[in-house]
């Protein structure tokens, strides 16, 4: 009580005291060293023995964050500077044609970059959960570029190195020596605005379901289907626009790697912008490290000696194609995430706005 004293003085319900304990790292076997059966009985005793001031008010469940110009505008930047990007490499040849890739590459990246650190899918802003116990700092928006690089060049590198290439740099189409496949990032970046919605409606309903619970159990019920069906209409939303951008460029869709990656993004952003930084940051660094390995096992079997380095790789390659890397790679990764995801995002303490600093 004492430790916890201003927790359990400006709590409105128990519900709230038990988010505070457990974000402190407060469980129920700890709770069991205080004779109660588990954490919410613990936050029950507590706040029936706080002493608070009846006559202040307090609000019914905590804020959830504004919608701002800056926001939308953030949400929307990266597909439209991708499409403009995309068109200028569609209209130019030649040498135009590299400067425009170069300038549009820059230009995209710079604002995923924005949008991952300081847009709505960050960690920062007005309202937003603090730092969980424990939790190390991750950095995820280099392996978030890698991964969007690999979807643009990693296949076509791939099987020009089977066939013993690449034997010239990419030319921005599919039927060069080193194919190029645009739709899936097109995509992905047009999704970056309907991701940062959905996250903003699961933070809304969450929260709402916070003030109305009546016990952790009861949260993790009802919150457990929000976070369920954010997931999947975030990618019916990116289905519907790989089909789109599909269509429109001439390419094949490559739904299973496109959906795959765009799965494994949009958690790892749920994950971050609600405090758990470390597993997003260890699974997108493994993601990119095995995409980049199957790449070195081709280079590499090219040494005396070595060529039994490549047999893993080309036998996938064979089998299913080479989009079945990354498909496969991102979709072990997108399990994991949302296992963990299902575990941490239906904790009460995960969708409590940050504690003030003293």
């Amino acid at each position: 009580m004492h430790r916890h004293r201003d927790l359990c003085e400006r709590a409105v319900d128990p519900l709230e005291i038990a988010a505070g304990l457990e974000a402190h790292g407060i469980t129920d076997r700890t709770a069991a060293r205080f004779r109660h059966r588990d954490v919410f009985s613990l936050a029950e005793e507590m706040y029936a023995r706080a002493s608070r001031d009846g006559d202040a008010p307090r609000p019914t469940a905590p804020p959830v964050p504004r919608v701002r110009a800056a926001w939308v505008l953030l949400t929307l930047l990266p597909g439209a500077l991708c499409a403009a990007a995309v068109a200028a490499a569609q209209l130019t040849q030649g040498r135009t044609r590299l400067i425009a890739v170069g300038v549009g590459f820059l230009a995209v990246a710079l604002a995923l970059r924005a949008a991952l650190r300081r847009g709505p899918l960050s960690r920062t802003g007005e309202g937003r959960p603090g730092p969980r116990p424990g939790a190390a700092p991750g950095r995820t928006t280099p392996w978030t570029l890698w991964l969007a690089a690999y979807a643009v060049l990693g296949n076509g590198l791939l099987l020009s190195a089977i066939a013993g290439g690449p034997d010239a740099l990419p030319t921005g189409s599919a039927d060069g020596p080193w194919p190029v496949t645009v739709a899936p990032v097109l995509a992905l970046t047009l999704a970056c605005a309907p991701a940062a919605w959905t996250a903003h409606l699961l933070t809304a309903r969450a929260r709402r379901t916070l003030a109305s619970s009546r016990g952790l159990e009861d949260f993790a019920a009802a919150v457990r289907p929000l976070l369920l069906g954010s997931f999947a209409l975030f990618l019916g939303v990116l289905a519907v626009l790989l089909t789109l951008c599909a269509t429109v460029l001439g390419e094949p869709a490559a739904y299973l790697e496109a959906l795959t990656l765009g799965a494994l993004l949009f958690l790892a952003r749920l994950l971050t912008v609600h405090g758990f930084t470390y597993a997003p940051a260890v699974v997108l660094t493994a993601t990119a490290t095995l995409q980049a390995s199957a790449l070195a096992l081709v280079f590499t079997s090219r040494l005396p000696g070595c060529g039994f380095l490549a047999t893993p790789v080309e036998t996938l390659v064979t089998a299913w194609g080479a989009g079945s890397v990354p498909a496969l790679v991102c979709t072990a990764a997108a399990l994991a995430l949302l296992v963990h995801a299902t575990r941490k995002l239906t904790r009460a303490s995960a969708h409590a706005p940050a504690e003030p600093e003293r």
